[in-house]
């Protein structure tokens, strides 16, 4: 090949990258993308409330009944979904949200090596079934101000296992109140 060659083609690639230069100048002054003023994507989710303003979803059924029929192995299975956040076994680490080995019959918002938000903290108590259903029904109604951003869980079997898996995660097991209460 001689250089006359040579030069038409290196000249070709030069006029085609200065040409694609040059559009890339012209569209970009002819159609400017404008930032949004809100970064980021606001996700909509169904709140409950029932009664007072700001009260917790009460669940359909009591706890106490609930209970009677839930399965620890269906409630592993189901606290599956909590696992990207959450671990279970016996001094296990924390995530995002604190381990939940032995949490029934603990205080709220208190130990476990976590950084627990100001809402959380400020709830006190001990964490029982009834107060376990609740949360799980809908966390950011019964603690508004929660840091934790699950929707909860709709289905009253479904969390009474998880309640029940809960439960027996510990060395020392509450026992399971009855439906007579």
């Amino acid at each position: 090949m001689d250089s006359f060659e040579l030069n038409k083609i290196l000249g070709a690639v030069l006029g085609t990258c200065i040409f694609v230069l040059v559009m890339s100048f012209a569209a970009g002054s002819i159609i400017s993308a404008k930032a949004p003023e809100k970064p980021g994507f606001e996700i909509a989710v169904k709140e409950e409330t029932h009664g007072g303003g700001g009260a917790a979803a009460a669940p359909s059924e009591p706890i106490e009944k609930l209970l009677q029929t839930a399965s620890v192995e269906k409630g592993a299975a189901a606290a599956k979904k909590c696992g990207a956040c959450h671990t279970f076994e016996k001094g296990g680490p924390n995530r995002v949200g604190p381990n939940l080995y032995g949490v029934v019959g603990e205080k709220k918002g208190e130990g476990r090596g976590f950084n627990f938000s100001a809402a959380m903290k400020g709830k006190g108590g001990e964490w029982n079934f009834d107060d376990l259903n609740k949360f799980l029904t809908n966390p950011k109604a019964f603690i508004p101000g929660t840091a934790m951003g699950f929707a909860g869980v709709p289905k009253d079997s479904e969390r009474a296992d998880i309640i029940a898996y809960l439960n027996s995660n510990s060395e020392h097991p509450a026992p399971l109140p009855t439906a007579s209460k």
